[in-house]
């Protein structure tokens, strides 16, 4: 056994102190909340939205899904285990701008390396502290997530109310946006299985989180991290048995390339599994509409029904765009005449009966709108990582008998 890491002692650093200074959010209805700096100081501005998590505040920060957004915590402390490394789930801090009611003046955790304040602001996130997030969550769920910014510093100064109201307004709504270009990896990376190998996974990354890939390895599979700009000529290069597209941000009306891409990925008959974004466009190349929600679903604590089973499994989630198909009964994917076969929604959102996944009945090919990787728990999906090893196996235990049958017979 390797020893336990070494603890600093107990109480870990102190959040930067000194006189509050004053910050505002401000919503495009011009409904202001007046608070103190927090992390960076400036001006951001973006969709806000909330979100439910009591815990997993790092991940939810890192999240490139969160890309154009201030983010809203519900619960009313943040920041007391501080931040670490081990715990990004990309390369950066995604969220624009972020928004706490009680930020605590201590990061208290033995795996701490420094305080909340202090990531947001070396990430340049201009936060706010002190309000009535409550308020504002009930004001959010009433009249949707709407356009907002986060002013503190030079930002505020000589600056009235109707100024910075005019910024925010500026600022482009969500419906519309493609952060799919921002977010997606430059170059390749391959990450290798984790003991025996089965099989290979070629993963479009429109946003993807850290965890997915280690799931992934994690059951032999080996990954080859894709940016979302690749052709299906350069994925069939891999040979890979199967197709994975990730989570991400932005408006899946947008993604046109990678709809195309997995149309591909369906003729060619691969085993297909997305995630958030991924179920999205998957519903988009079927010849499905999506919408966008009122005010989305963002935490860990997301109650989906696994139609098949019964089954209802806690998730995190992370969107604010659904596909529109009916939950109820099999359905013809309408794209091309319903080449594509057979359709049903597999999970179901307790909470407003959203689409939460989709499976194809004449295709090796699913998806679900939540995390089933989340580092930060739940754990209940987890399973769906082993169905895509599944997948796998299946897919080259196919192709191994197939090669046996076509095999020369010695005299």
């Amino acid at each position: 056994m390797s020893p336990a890491p070494e603890r600093p002692a107990v109480g870990g650093a102190p959040a930067r102190r000194g006189a509050p200074e004053p910050a505002v959010l401000l919503l495009e209805d011009g409904t202001l909340f007046e608070g103190d700096a927090y992390g960076a100081r400036g001006e951001r501005l973006g969709e806000v939205v909330f979100a439910t998590g009591m815990t997993g505040y790092q991940e939810t920060l890192t999240d490139p899904s969160y890309a154009g957004q201030i983010v809203v915590q519900t619960a009313p402390h943040i920041g007391n285990t501080g931040a670490n490394a081990t715990d990004m789930e990309s390369g950066r801090v995604w969220v624009r701008g972020y928004a706490v009611r009680d930020a605590s003046r201590r990061a208290s955790n033995w795996r701490s390396e420094q305080s909340l304040d202090d990531l947001l602001a070396d990430s340049g996130v201009v936060g706010i502290s002190g309000i009535d997030t409550r308020r504002l969550t009930r004001h959010l769920r009433e009249q949707g997530a709407v356009r907002g910014g986060v002013f503190s510093g030079s930002a505020l100064e000589g600056a009235s109310t109707e100024d910075l109201l005019e910024r925010v307004r500026t600022e482009p709504t969500m419906t519309g946006a493609s952060f799919v270009d921002e977010v997606t990896i430059a170059q390749p990376v391959v990450l290798e299985p984790e003991g025996e190998a089965v099989g290979t996974v070629a993963a479009i990354d429109l946003g993807i989180k850290g965890a997915t890939p280690r799931h992934m390895v994690a059951r032999g599979l080996r990954v080859h991290l894709l940016p979302a700009s690749t052709t299906f000529a350069e994925l069939s290069t891999l040979e890979p048995d199967a197709v994975f597209f990730s989570n991400g941000p932005g408006d899946p009306a947008t993604a046109d390339a990678q709809v195309e891409l997995l149309r591909s990925v369906l003729d060619a008959g691969l085993p297909y599994f997305g995630i958030c974004f991924g179920n999205q466009l998957l519903g988009r190349a079927l010849g499905f509409g999506t919408y966008k929600l009122r005010y989305g679903h963002r935490g860990i604590n997301q109650p989906v029904l696994d139609v098949e089973t019964g089954k209802v499994e806690i998730t995190a989630q992370n969107h604010g765009f659904a596909v529109d198909i009916p939950i109820t009964g099999e359905h013809t994917a309408p794209h091309d005449g319903g080449r594509y076969g057979r359709v049903k929604v597999s999970h179901v959102g307790l909470n407003d009966d959203v689409v939460e996944g989709i499976r194809c009945l004449d295709l090796p090919a699913y998806s679900v709108q939540y995390h089933p990787e989340a580092a930060s728990g739940p754990h209940d999906a987890s399973y769906l990582f082993d169905r895509l090893a599944d997948l796998v196996r299946e897919r080259r235990a196919a192709a191994a008998a197939t090669a046996f049958d076509h095999a020369p017979e010695e005299n």
